[in-house]
């Protein structure tokens, strides 16, 4: 069995995935404490905290590194924010945009067999490019293969959502890897499909807020901009836009339409679908954490198509792990430096 780590774990959608695909994770961590407190509600453990004040040498031997790092500063949204606000963006955001170089020094001393990342789409375009070539040239200078493509998740959820996902194998183990992403799949899920009946009225927009959204949208439609509201009729739309972690501020990115009265927001267990997670998910956090973290969340099918493939494609080399004398004492989480991984055909 293939042993992961997920960084940046969020509320665990990327271990859901590669549990689903076979893999067993070894470590976690994640430094928001909302998180983490819906984290251990459904894996029965609480993940370490800020990966910037972990040192790789405490991380344990793993055959795949997951990271979903922060988005914040190389989104469309991210950027325009803290350029307005007069701040730094992409990999000179102080807290956020150098978390990459957190993965790249574990990568560097650990040399997992494979790593998965994923990213707002922008990414790819940030700074006219340059801060993707800096990620890829340093991905490709500790040692691996690299495959990138931008994934809409609408073909697995009811939500245009598109990320770049950057996979990696290390090129002496695999030299020759052809890894193809999958293919989506057929039938797509409509947003009627995801919605709750009874909703409470607690979700349903008040009349001054309702106002407001609209003469906001008016407003930058005169101006030519596109901001507002989305606006989604069950009944003929089947897809969403993409939720965000500001969801809970508004809801305005996704309102659903209502027969005689005001459009409604989702409720954080409709997110949770939207996102892919199955209603035995456990939601132990109030509705405004609960739209922050669910914003912030990998889309679970689409990542575990990727994941059943990216094992698919390790698997084929026949690579068993041996670990000797050290495994024991990785088995238990003690974590050693200079743990000796090899690996025999």
């Amino acid at each position: 069995m293939l042993r992961f780590i997920d960084l940046f774990a969020g509320i665990g959608g990327t271990r859901i995935a590669f549990e689903k695909a076979g893999g067993r994770c070894v470590f976690t961590s994640e430094w928001d404490k909302f998180s983490q407190i819906t984290y251990e509600a459904n894996f029965k453990e609480k993940p370490q905290g800020d990966i910037k004040q972990i040192s790789e040498k405490d991380i344990p031997i793993h055959d795949i590194l997951l990271a979903g790092f922060p988005c914040q500063p190389f989104s469309i949204a991210g950027v325009s924010k803290n350029i307005s606000l007069g701040r730094k963006h992409g990999f000179d955001h102080e807290k956020q945009g150098n978390l990459f170089f957190d993965i790249a020094r574990i990568l560097k001393k650990k040399k997992p067999r494979a790593f998965l990342l994923e990213n707002v789409k922008n990414l790819k375009s940030h700074d006219k490019g340059r801060t993707y070539t800096i990620i890829k040239n340093t991905l490709e200078d500790l040692g691996y293969i690299v495959f990138a493509e931008i994934h809409d998740a609408k073909y697995y959820v009811p939500q245009h959502r598109e990320r770049i996902i950057i996979a990696g194998f290390r090129k002496d183990f695999y030299p020759d890897v052809n890894f193809r992403y999958p293919e989506p799949p057929q039938n797509t899920p409509k947003i009627a499909d995801i919605l709750e009946k009874n909703i409470p009225d607690k979700y349903t927009l008040s009349d001054g807020l309702w106002q407001y959204l609209q003469k906001y949208a008016e407003k930058h439609k005169a101006k030519g901009n596109g901001f507002g509201f989305g606006l989604v009729d069950p009944a003929k739309d089947t897809t969403t836009r993409t939720l965000s972690a500001r969801y809970y501020k508004d809801g305005s990115e996704i309102l659903i339409k209502q027969k005689g009265k005001n459009p409604r927001k989702l409720t954080p267990r409709e997110c949770a679908r939207l996102m892919g997670f199955d209603d035995s998910f456990k939601i132990p956090v109030s509705d405004m954490q609960a739209y922050k973290q669910f914003g912030n969340a990998l889309c679970v099918p689409l990542l575990t198509a990727v994941a059943k493939q990216m094992i698919k494609t390790m698997n084929k080399y026949k690579i068993k792990p041996v670990y000797g004398q050290t495994d024991k004492r990785a088995e238990k989480q003690k974590y050693v430096e200079n743990q000796v991984y090899t690996y025999a055909a």
